[in-house]
C-alpha cells in the first residue's frame, strides 16, 4: 500500500487476504461420522452398533489432519509434509492412497461413493464428515 492510506482501505485489504487464505485448523477430540464416533484420545472408532475398532497412529494422524482442515481440499504433498513429516519433492509414494483406502474401510465409508473422506480430483483429499455435499 502506498501512503497515505485510509484505515477503511487497510481493513478491506486485510479482510480480502483472510478470505483468500485457507481456514486455520481447529483441534478435535472426537470426530463424528455416520457410523459412529472417532475418539482421538483412545485411538479408536466407536460404532453405533457397539463395536470398537483401533486406529493406527498414522491413520489417526491422517484423519485428524483431514478433520482439522474440514471442507478444504488437501494435496498429497501437504499430507506427506504435515502427517508423514517428509519432503514431498524427494519422495514418490502411493502410501497416502493406501492409507486413505484402509481408513475408508475402517470408517465404513462406501468406496464407490465415499462421503467421509472425499477425493477431490486433481487436488487431493477432503474431510466431508459423512455429509453428501454433491
Amino acid at each position: 500500500m502506498v501512503k497515505p492510506f485510509s484505515v477503511r482501505e487497510l481493513l478491506a485489504r486485510v479482510a480480502a487476504v483472510l478470505r483468500r487464505s485457507p481456514e486455520r485448523p481447529v483441534d478435535v477430540a472426537t470426530i463424528e461420522i455416520p457410523s459412529g464416533t472417532v475418539d482421538v484420545a483412545r485411538c479408536e472408532i466407536r460404532y453405533t452398533d457397539g463395536e470398537r475398532l483401533a486406529l493406527s497412529e498414522r491413520e489417526l494422524a491422517l484423519l485428524g489432519y483431514l478433520a482439522r482442515n474440514a471442507g478444504r481440499a488437501i494435496s498429497r504433498k501437504e499430507i506427506l509434509a504435515h502427517v508423514w513429516g517428509l519432503n514431498p519433492d524427494a519422495v514418490q509414494t502411493r502410501t497416502i492412497d493406501m492409507h486413505i483406502a484402509r481408513l475408508r474401510e475402517k470408517l465404513r465409508d462406501d468406496p464407490t461413493n465415499p462421503a467421509i473422506v472425499l477425493t477431490v480430483r486433481g487436488k487431493g483429499y477432503m474431510f466431508g464428515g459423512g455429509k453428501d455435499s454433491r
